[in-house]
């Protein structure tokens, strides 16, 4: 049965990464700026794959690897990924093929295929079994052997079948991709130039693939059939808008300063007097010189962009290092009037700035953007605990002690949470709304994993 095991282990691996990486403890970025950004990039293609109704969500993972991949309904996308396309139609095509893994429904038909191999595997580790009794009863080493081979036979057919269905699919995403990019007026060549750069890579690195044992097209099959269909798209030579490049670069700028170090912007951007490098910039110097210089290079930044909200955003963010948190309220209210949609993550960090200031008449207000911030962002943990010290000093205790198990439930901490809840419930009328969420969180199951 060891065997079996083993086998069962490798199937697992090779074919639920995804769904593993997923149910771990990933580090999520969480940029109001980036997050924007990214969702104008996927709402075209998601509406042409028929996915924008879908609850659809992309998630950002801090990790410097270029890699993307999708789990339930949800796409993710490594920071690395952003920070390494040049263009934004490069990202889109990523984005694209993910969508297409979605629409195809591969992740439902992958675990009938696990499943199969399943099978597979263990009606050769029984035929392996019974060949290794015959052995052992005829005292023959060479069937008993055999039976060894049948098993392990049966566990490699098993795996490469699993990694031929992968293939497949990742093909078939390729293909919905480019029809996605050709219904939206966009360039494939971003999505080519994505997997040039990934086979190039692999030879950098001297890897030599054996094309059975791969989970994607070989590289140089599947640049090929990008490239024929690159040359047959009537957008093939589209640009992105250089409005959109540049809100692209300033991305990259801001998570090069915030991931890569202080001098990384400075390798992507060479010409310092660029608004993305003095983006790059003004970062740095928020985060490892003083808030005079940072304050300076911000406040040039909007000389130079006046509606931009993320450098508003900036602004108040260097005003709260700098202990003024006033002005930085007033910075983020800025930011929130300029910024697209329902900017959830600026209004929790205008609640904290507000009630930082310590100010009796300002904490009813920091508890009420806090709340507003946080019902369109309920999974931004951190926002939870200003929440509770807000109530806390209003003295409605009950609700610090719901928002306190609030933000233990979305950290997926359950038993932590049900203790908060029930706590809350004490100090509330039963029947009430914060009551019945209490009760909720009580009442809660966590699915099996």
């Amino acid at each position: 049965m060891r065997i079996l095991a083993f086998l069962l282990a490798i199937l697992h691996a090779l074919t639920a990464m995804p769904a593993a990486y997923a149910q771990k403890n990933v580090p999520i970025v969480r940029d109001a700026e980036i997050e924007a950004l990214v969702e104008e990039y996927a709402q075209p293609i998601l509406k042409a794959a028929g996915l924008s109704r879908s609850g659809i969500e992309i998630v950002l993972v801090n990790d410097p690897n270029f890699n993307a991949f999708v789990a339930g309904r949800r796409i993710f996308i490594h920071a690395g990924a952003l920070l390494t396309a040049e263009t934004p139609n490069e990202v889109i095509g990523v984005i694209a093929h993910e969508a297409g893994h979605i629409a195809g429904g591969h992740q439902e038909r992958l675990r009938q295929q696990l499943a199969r191999a399943k099978t597979m595997a263990v009606v050769a580790l029984l035929a392996g079994i019974g060949a290794s009794v015959a052995g052992a009863t005829t005292n023959s080493g060479q069937l008993a052997g055999a039976g060894v081979g049948i098993a392990a036979g049966g566990s490699e057919a098993a795996r490469r079948s699993v990694l031929g269905y992968q293939r497949t699919e990742e093909a078939t995403a390729d293909r919905s991709a480019i029809e996605y990019l050709e219904r939206t007026g966009q360039s494939p060549r971003g999505m080519l130039k994505t997997f040039e750069r990934m086979s190039r890579d692999l030879a950098l690195a001297g890897i030599n693939v054996d094309p059975y044992q791969l989970s994607h097209p070989v590289p140089r099959e599947r640049i090929a059939n990008l490239q024929s269909l690159v040359a047959a798209s009537r957008f093939a030579d589209r640009k992105d808008p250089p409005a959109l490049q540049l809100r692209h670069d300033l991305m990259r700028a801001k998570l090069a300063a915030y991931t890569a170090g202080p001098n990384a912007a400075a390798r992507l951007f060479r010409d310092p007097g660029g608004l993305p490098r003095a983006y790059a910039d003004a970062i740095t110097a928020y985060l490892y010189g003083n808030p005079r210089d940072a304050l300076a290079r911000v406040d040039r930044l909007i000389a130079a962009q006046p509606r931009n909200a993320y450098f508003h955003e900036l602004r108040a963010e260097i005003l709260v290092k700098a202990n003024n948190p006033q002005e930085a309220a007033n910075a983020y209210a800025k930011a929130i009037s300029l910024a697209p949609g329902s900017p959830g993550l600026l209004q929790v960090g205008y609640g904290q700035a507000l009630l930082s200031t310590g100010a009796p008449d300002l904490i009813r207000k920091a508890a009420s953007e806090l709340k507003a911030g946080l019902t369109r962002e309920p999974e931004y943990v951190n926002g939870y605990r200003f929440l509770a010290q807000a109530y806390g000093q209003l003295g409605d205790i009950g609700a610090a002690e719901l928002a306190t198990a609030e933000g233990h439930f979305h950290s997926g901490q359950y038993r932590d949470a049900k203790i908060f809840a029930a706590r809350a419930q004490t100090k509330m009328k039963q029947g009430s709304p914060g009551w019945l969420r209490a009760q909720d969180i009580i009442d809660y199951r966590p699915p099996d994993k």
